[in-house]
């Protein structure tokens, strides 16, 4: 019976394809960091014991939720203004968000290493203009990363916003002024709650992205600000560790997962006015 089901044999060929490009690679990652250089949990204790390690960690983090922040402050002035403007100037705004996906992450950091650089585009009109002496370090640091990733990242906050504020009844919020309501307390009481479903998702999206990011940091950040995609990069190219490279694999996979289910689980929460 269960193989006469035809939505089954519909669903085998993603089937397949997850166990060959996903199911398949991750469990040969997990038998590697556990099987060498011998059974046990060694890679993964070596990972949260030693500070270096724990460091990477902690940067990945930090650097994924100050993207995450910045994507939203800046993301949700632009989609509301989407939303809510003329249907040529919303064309215009669509366009400009939409430019990154156009062009290779590799060729818009390598431009952002043209404009940050100190002899620089900006450098240069910044002491053109006598507003400094000296070339400010823009790049090869956390803020060249984080410039980096937001421009990139951007686009996964402002659409789901959009499509949450397209939807919401701008009545709610005029019926709140007029009951006494300040615009201010308003929307943070009102409007801001119904955006939530929309900025819940671009987070979640922006913060996992943030993750497992390589070629901006890698291009725009220092050695203090690593993230444990180019560790584990390092482990493999320069030392040839892939148990240990395996185990950090796994470690943010799991991480990611967990982050999933919890940001679901709230909102399933949430949804249901608990």
């Amino acid at each position: 019976m269960f193989l006469k089901n035809r939505n089954i044999w519909l669903l085998a060929p993603a089937v397949l394809l997850i166990g060959i490009c996903f199911l398949f690679p991750v469990s040969w990652l997990l038998q590697r960091s556990v099987s060498e250089p011998v059974w046990g949990l060694q890679n993964y204790i070596t990972i949260f014991s030693k500070t270096i390690y724990l460091g990477v960690l902690w940067n990945t983090v930090a650097i994924a939720g100050v993207t995450t922040l910045l994507c939203a402050l800046i993301g949700f002035p632009v989609a509301y203004s989407m939303a809510h403007s003329s249907p040529w100037i919303r064309k215009v705004l669509i366009f400009s968000v939409l430019i990154p996906f156009w062009t290779s992450i590799l060729v818009r950091s390598f431009a952002w290493l043209v404009i940050l650089q100190r002899g620089g585009i900006l450098n240069d009109f910044l002491a053109g203009i006598g507003l400094i002496a000296e070339p400010l370090d823009l790049v090869y640091n956390r803020f060249g990363v984080l410039l980096g990733m937001v421009q990139v990242l951007l686009p996964f906050m402002v659409f789901p916003l959009f499509s949450v504020i397209t939807r919401i009844d701008g009545s709610y919020f005029s019926a709140a002024t007029n009951l006494g309501a300040t615009p201010i307390r308003a929307f943070f009481r009102v409007y801001l709650p119904l955006c939530l479903p929309g900025l819940a998702t671009g987070a979640m999206l922006v913060f996992i992205i943030s993750l497992g990011y390589f070629i901006t940091p890698a291009l725009l950040g220092g050695r203090g600000d690593i993230m444990i995609a180019q560790l584990i990069f390092e482990r493999i190219d320069e030392f040839g560790d892939w148990p240990l490279a395996s185990a950090l694999a796994i470690v943010l996979l799991v991480g990611t997962g967990l982050l999933f289910v919890l940001v679901n689980a709230l909102i399933k929460i949430r949804g249901r006015g608990i």
